[in-house]
């Protein structure tokens, strides 16, 4: 992790007693504390991003979706190719 944020959080002494057992019982040390957050964090606001994404095209035709889909890599592979010739 370059450029480190430190946070203060607080959660339940159950909270913290379950996770240091889980981490232990894996044999990870004191340290991956906070990888264990940053992952876990990460995975939430994936969860909660795809979440309003369903939510929000729950009305769009799952063709449409598709070309959507298709057009914006078609475009980024383009773009690549692009950058590669400049080189």
């Amino acid at each position: 992790m370059r450029d480190n944020i430190r946070w203060t959080v607080k959660v339940s002494r159950d909270t913290d007693i379950a996770l240091r057992l889980f981490l232990a019982q894996r044999g990870l040390r004191k340290g991956e504390l906070s990888k264990f957050v940053e992952r876990a964090v990460r995975k939430e606001v994936l969860a909660q991003t795809t979440a309003a994404l369903k939510v929000r095209n729950q009305d769009v035709s799952y063709a449409r979706l598709q070309s959507i889909i298709d057009e914006s890599i078609e475009r980024i592979r383009s773009e690549g190719r692009s950058r590669r010739r400049r080189r």
